[in-house]
């Protein structure tokens, strides 16, 4: 997978981007993420956590996989081609390697609201940043749906209790 940029690398090279560049970068993004919540939701079941936990992980990759095939559709409408992207997303998490045991949940939902929350920040500030109304829309949608998802997360957690 690839190694977590500094947000604020992330920030510089989102924000120099064409409404049309934004958009592959969100497809690739929430692909990412859809395949991330899946084998997160794989792990916990094999591991024996609980449907609910299961239950929420499954809703984030199916969430993110239906976000990537409309977003798809949208691109192909407007540009003609498939989208593609070099910027690693900024939700990818570096935790699917250390979530191998039962006892790791608490650290996997803390790992996955933080970069949650992360990548609703960078979307917040780069919707201040652009000029473009679009992509000012665009980076806006974005953080609410990292923001929603985080609330799953933590809604999760909090079950946990200590």
């Amino acid at each position: 997978m690839v190694k977590m940029m500094d947000v604020d690398e992330v920030i510089e090279m989102l924000s120099k981007l064409s409404y049309e560049e934004a958009l592959a970068y969100w497809i690739s993004g929430e692909r990412e993420e859809a395949k991330l919540y899946k084998e997160l939701a794989e792990r916990a079941r094999a591991l024996g956590l609980g449907e609910s936990i299961v239950k929420v992980f499954e809703k984030l990759s199916k969430d993110s996989q239906r976000h990537a095939e409309e977003l798809t559709k949208i691109f192909k409408e407007s540009f003609s081609r498939e989208p593609k992207t070099d910027i690693p997303p900024v939700e990818v998490l570096s935790v699917l390697n250390k979530f191998e045991r039962a006892d790791q949940i608490k650290e996997v939902l803390e790992a996955a609201m933080e970069s949650e929350l992360t990548a609703h920040k960078v979307y917040k500030l780069l919707a201040e940043k652009v000029e473009d109304e679009r992509l000012k829309e665009l980076y806006l949608k974005l953080a609410e749906v990292e923001r929603t998802h985080y609330e799953a997360l933590k809604a999760e957690y909090e079950k946990l209790g200590d």
